[in-house]
């Protein structure tokens, strides 16, 4: 059993993460350590992989790397909203064909299977292709009050891909290109047995998180618990017991500010972010603007190994402007931080290809 402060703690989670002082060499890097880019269209400043992408590599990193990867190179895959890396495909194609678990889902496929034939007949001729170049021959309408209602091709093309019987090509803007698997995803890929594919899921997720309960409340997206990976730790002044990748043990930590996507999976996991930092985050953009307490898609800052406030800010492209809003400081920015964080914000509109930064 190990025993941890809870600064050991919250400087084992940055450096598992790659937000300390020393950077990682390359994108390939990036999405090695910490399994996944979340794909968002949100883009208040930027889309949010770019963001973790930018907030790791610094301005060396061009969204064109992220594109050139999964498209060309094919060293990164888009499998359900994530990016991840392509060694670990077979990690997420085992037990793939017994889904989908919902009998209700099950019962949907069964009743179109000539739908989904179809499909993959026009894939495999005609591929890639974006859903709406695929027509709908359902047979059986996707029952939904909600936004999956009428979008009987992309519910079944979403479906097909979990099962590992479509996969992502590309994109065009921000539509999806569907193609048969065989012309994306290389050959041989060794896909181990569902119980050893799921051990090895915890432990690559524990690696990229360096601390982690090993059972915590579900969280959208990607589990945020990561069961009997790792060895056992206790954090002085939490409760309970958590999990701690050993590797991450005794490492010396050098940090510096860098200024987070919304989606960051260091607070991506709000409860973790709560006990590890005491920092309280909600993301607001579907609030209504008079509810909001810190912005639309307030950016976290991370100082060294605490997270300090947050940055109200947006990208102005018509007058290439990074307008920040406010900054909102969660303890009282010495003069250090403040200037930390001006460099982040400047580092961030040059990036970005603004001219300058407004408040």
């Amino acid at each position: 059993m190990h025993r941890l402060s809870k600064e050991e703690a919250r400087q084992i989670a940055v450096r598992a993460q790659l937000l300390d002082a020393k950077r990682p060499a390359d994108l390939q890097a990036v999405v090695q350590q910490l399994t996944l880019l979340q794909i968002d269209p949100t883009a208040a400043i930027a889309p949010s992989a770019d963001l973790v992408a930018w907030s790791r590599l610094g301005s060396t990193y061009r969204p064109a790397h992220l594109r050139q990867a999964l498209e060309q190179d094919r060293t990164l895959f888009e499998h359900n909203a994530l990016v991840r890396p392509i060694g670990d495909l077979g990690l997420y194609l085992a037990g793939a064909s017994e889904l989908p678990s919902y009998e209700r889902t099950r019962q949907w496929l069964r009743d179109n299977d000539s739908f989904r034939r179809e499909i993959l007949s026009r894939l495999g001729e005609l591929g890639p292709l974006t859903s709406r170049e695929i027509p709908d021959t359902c047979v059986v309408p996707w029952a939904s009050s909600g936004w999956t209602g009428n979008r009987n091709v992309t519910q079944m093309l979403e479906l097909l891909m979990v099962r590992g019987e479509v996969a992502i090509s590309g994109r065009i803007a921000r539509e999806r290109l569907w193609d048969v698997p065989e012309r994306v995803y290389p050959a041989g890929v060794v896909i181990p047995p569902v119980e050893e594919a799921q051990r090895m899921k915890d432990e690559r997720r524990l690696g990229s998180l360096g601390i982690a309960r090993r059972k915590t409340t579900a969280v959208p997206v990607e589990p945020a618990d990561v069961g009997e990976a790792g060895e056992p730790a206790i954090v002085e002044g939490l409760p309970g017991e958590w999990r701690v990748d050993p590797g991450a043990l005794g490492l010396e930590f050098e940090g510096r500010t860098a200024l987070l996507s919304p989606f960051d999976r260091l607070i991506h996991n709000r409860v973790r972010a709560q006990e590890l930092f005491d920092f309280e985050y909600t993301l607001e953009m579907y609030k209504p603007a008079d509810k909001r307490r810190w912005g639309y898609f307030a950016l976290p800052v991370l100082h060294h190994d605490r997270l300090i406030g947050k940055v109200d800010a947006k990208a102005d492209r018509a007058a290439s402007v990074l307008r920040v809003h406010a900054i909102h400081e969660d303890v009282k920015f010495s003069a250090t931080m403040r200037s930390a964080v001006d460099a982040e914000l400047a580092d961030l509109a040059e990036w970005f290809g603004l001219a300058e930064v407004g408040r």
